[in-house]
């Protein structure tokens, strides 16, 4: 990012909006796929899932609600619409097909919620909102995969239901630097906050000692 680019827009976009005070942790699509090398979805995303796993440790601790999201697809894909007729990648989150199911190391907890879906966002045709709201949470902080795909689609749908959003740098992941940087970029400019682990894990133990 140029000095110019970081000017330019610091006039017109900069604010945080903060954690907020009943915040709910998502892991967006965490799946096989993208952690295979023979798939087509492999990204490399390694340390974006450790990152997301540290995070999930310490919501854990401090009694954040944590929920997982997934694609899932009729055997037929006749819940897959556009999105499906246009991403080639989605016949892997049919129905059964291994490579939509939880990498090693990582398996929803029976506490936590697992929100499956058909598109980018979480919150597109889903309950998400509703549960969200139901159970008092304010504010999402979220990690996930991809920064250009589901992660800013679910960014921008948080943001419109009235949710603070952070996004968390280190535990988002994309195939490519190019788009996890611009993705990142623009959703701190315009939808959420753009924080990094470190902060998250303070704020969580900050969460976690007032707790005790």
């Amino acid at each position: 990012m140029s000095d110019d680019l970081a000017a330019n827009y610091a006039r017109a976009f900069g604010r945080s909006v903060g954690f907020g005070e009943r915040p709910a942790l998502l892991l967006i699509d965490f799946v096989q796929g993208y952690f295979d090398p023979v798939c087509d979805l492999y990204s490399g995303v390694e340390d974006a899932l450790a990152s997301a796993l540290r995070i999930r440790a310490a919501a854990r601790r401090a009694n954040v609600p944590v929920i997982f999201t997934n694609v899932v697809y009729h055997p037929m894909a006749l819940d897959g619409g556009r999105f499906f007729e246009k991403s080639k990648p989605l016949r892997y989150f049919l129905k059964g097909n291994p490579m939509g199911a939880w990498p090693e190391g990582l398996a929803p907890e029976s506490d936590e919620l697992v929100v499956s879906k058909q598109y980018p966002s979480a919150f597109f045709g889903t309950s998400l909102a509703a549960t969200l709201t139901a159970g008092g949470i304010d504010s999402v902080i979220l990690t996930g995969l991809t920064t250009s795909g589901c992660v800013r689609a679910t960014c921008v749908d948080a943001m419109s239901h009235g949710f603070r959003t952070s996004v968390v740098a280190e535990a988002c992941g994309d195939r490519h630097a190019a788009p996890h940087d611009a993705n990142l970029f623009d959703m701190n400019a315009k939808y959420a906050d753009v924080v990094h682990e470190a902060d998250v894990l303070a704020f969580l133990e900050a969460r976690e000692t007032h707790a005790i």
